[in-house]
């Protein structure tokens, strides 16, 4: 299936052709797999949707790149390739019996939008959560359809933020990028796990914010899916100081990359 979200994004519903690649396959939230076309190309993405779901896989994209532009044009019923899933997880062991808050920029609630519904499906594992979402303008947030049912969650909060809004636009909620929702958010660093996805440079300024407010490099965890090329740690692009992204990534506790050469975070 592919469905649009917004004016440059789709979602695509991928379901394997060999039946046992179907019942082999799963990832954890947070891991990314390949996506390959014959002639093109292949890049990086984060399976977007449930991962208890073992029928088929979704993937959000913006149509930006080569690659992407040309999945744009496909079909219901076009093949493509997947190898995966690689990489690390959010630590959602670890955050159990704890408070979870997430921030998340544009297409970077993709690897996130997992942890809210794995949450969703084992509530009582978990404390309070708290999700801080952002975008462009209104017209870029994809997923715009589950937001009430992440508020309806227990003992969750949503805060939506965009940076700018059109004049044809209705936008009731916060104006300004992610890090002004640290105004209005409950969270506080007792007992918390905090969550991170999007453009570096929100990144840096959301991990600066969290720390200013008593968080630890330790509680807080980061997704850097970038410059990822062949997935498996041999091309050297995705090389962050001393580490590859692709193999000891994408998610990194932020204790563990502060401070890298080659980070801006």
């Amino acid at each position: 299936n592919i469905k649009r979200q917004t004016y440059n994004i789709k979602t695509y519903t991928l379901s394997f052709e060999n039946e046992q690649k179907r019942r082999e396959f799963s990832f954890k939230p947070g891991q990314f797999i390949m996506v390959s076309l014959l002639g093109i190309g292949e890049a990086a993405f984060s399976p977007c949707s449930d991962p208890a779901e073992r029928e088929n896989l979704e993937i959000t994209v913006r149509a930006v790149g080569n690659v992407t532009k040309t999945l744009d044009r496909l079909k219901v019923g076009d093949v493509v390739g997947v190898r995966g899933p690689y990489g690390t997880c959010w630590p959602l062991e670890e955050a159990k019996n704890k408070n979870i808050l997430i921030m998340a920029g544009g297409l970077g609630i993709n690897p996130i939008r997992p942890v809210i519904t794995y949450v969703a499906a084992n509530r009582d594992d978990y404390g309070d959560v708290e999700i801080l979402y952002g975008a462009k303008t209104p017209n870029d947030l994809p997923f715009t359809y589950e937001f009430d049912d992440w508020r309806g969650m227990r003992n969750t909060r949503l805060l939506l933020t965009v940076d700018v809004v059109p004049k044809e636009s209705i936008w009731e909620h916060n104006v300004g990028v992610v890090t002004t929702l640290f105004e209005k958010m409950h969270a506080s660093p007792d007992n918390t796990v905090a969550l991170t996805c999007g453009p570096e440079i929100m990144m840096r300024f959301v991990v600066k914010g969290l720390k200013y407010r008593g968080f630890t490099s330790g509680q807080i965890f980061v997704s850097l899916e970038r410059r990822m090329k062949c997935g498996i740690g041999i091309c050297g692009h995705c090389q962050l100081g001393t580490k590859f992204v692709c193999k000891e990534g994408p998610v990194f506790r932020y204790a563990d990359v502060e401070g890298l050469p080659d980070s801006i975070l």
